[in-house]
């Protein structure tokens, strides 16, 4: 564990994901300058209470000599605005997932990294489950053998009382391509190796009418080089009763062999820690012992910002948000005629 004396602070407060960031910062021997956020008071209050940090009113105060790093997590298309002020400022920013919503942020995006004044991170958080983590270890080794398919299904609970109206604007948040497939689009190129070479898919609305531009499920077809195929698939229908967040699934074919991720949320498996399990050419099916990575998400941002080897670099968060964008301006968007329920 590394220890300092440097300092990080919060813009932006919109999703409690930000509380990986801070979390794993402050077991790095950072402190956290304080957190900024104008809207979320409840979410913004509860990370200042479990962590002790100061709610800041201004947050120009978080943007001193003294902070190296800013973490970011407010509403979607505004986090590239809070990247480019921390570009002017020479501070680098830890960004929850997406980056950007659409084809205009993106190329801000890419203006901001092109020009190299700072350090771009997101929480691609999956690239660090111990499952994955093994998975792509295994793959490396030639378990597998030559992967041919891939397949990722991640049902998501809705929650929608407790949802911000930002999360229902697709102009906000980027829909649920954006805003959930990320994570998956990022995982192609880490497991493979390669790069996506087309895609096409479907983006289907079929309820919540008085949210016109929320859509409910995505359903993506991915080529990747050397014949690679995928599909992409995520909703908002885990049912409520679920004690997490959804129930995510990664499936992969070889020349020598599948793989199964059960990585939570299964009902069969319970609260139990997720499954990996085997099954190749020369060995009956096994459930394969996980590795811990060899660092944080926020650490490997550290060691980026140090010059030192990392996991997630600026060519993945570019390559992974352009394909992002790519596949949502590809998709045909679905809509059945539903109609408001009378009150």
């Amino acid at each position: 564990m590394r220890v300092c004396a440097k300092q990080f602070a919060i813009i932006g407060c919109q999703h409690a994901h930000i509380g990986i960031f801070i979390s794993e910062m402050l077991q790095l021997g950072y402190t956290c300058a304080g957190l900024y956020e104008d809207e979320n008071d409840q979410l913004a209050g509860s990370l200042s209470r479990q962590y002790g940090i100061p709610l800041v009113q201004d947050k120009e105060s978080l943007l001193s000599d003294t902070v190296e790093v800013v973490g970011c997590a407010s509403i979607n298309d505004r986090k590239i605005d809070v990247i480019e002020l921390c570009e002017s400022r020479g501070k680098h920013v830890m960004l929850d997932k997406p980056a950007v919503t659409g084809r205009e942020g993106l190329d801000r995006l890419k203006g901001v990294i092109d020009r190299g004044r700072i350090q771009i991170g997101m929480l691609l958080t999956e690239r660090f489950h111990p499952a994955i983590y093994t998975l792509k270890r295994n793959i490396g080794l030639g378990v597998l053998g030559e992967i041919v398919t891939i397949g990722m299904r991640k049902p998501h609970r809705l929650n929608a009382a407790s949802r911000p109206a930002w999360f229902f604007s697709k102009h906000q948040s980027g829909g649920i391509l954006v805003d959930l497939l990320v994570h998956d689009f990022d995982l192609l190129r880490w497991l493979t190796g390669k790069e996506l070479v087309s895609v096409q898919g479907y983006v289907s609305k079929t309820v919540m009418p008085e949210h016109p531009t929320f859509y409910n499920t995505a359903s993506v077809q991915v080529e990747i080089e050397d014949c690679i195929v995928a599909q992409l698939y995520a909703d908002w229908h885990m049912p409520e009763q679920s004690w997490t967040w959804g129930d995510g699934r990664i499936y992969v074919t070889g020349t020598e062999g599948i793989a199964e991720l059960r990585l939570q949320g299964d009902p069969l498996v319970g609260e139990e820690p997720s499954l990996l399990i085997q099954l190749t050419n020369r060995e009956p099916v096994v459930r394969v012992p996980l590795l811990e990575p060899p660092y944080s998400i926020s650490h490997d941002f550290v060691r980026r910002i140090e010059g030192l080897d990392c996991i997630v670099s600026h060519e993945d968060i570019v390559k992974t948000s352009e394909a992002t964008i790519w596949a949502d301006e590809s998709a045909a968007y679905l809509q059945l005629d539903v109609k408001e329920p009378q009150r």
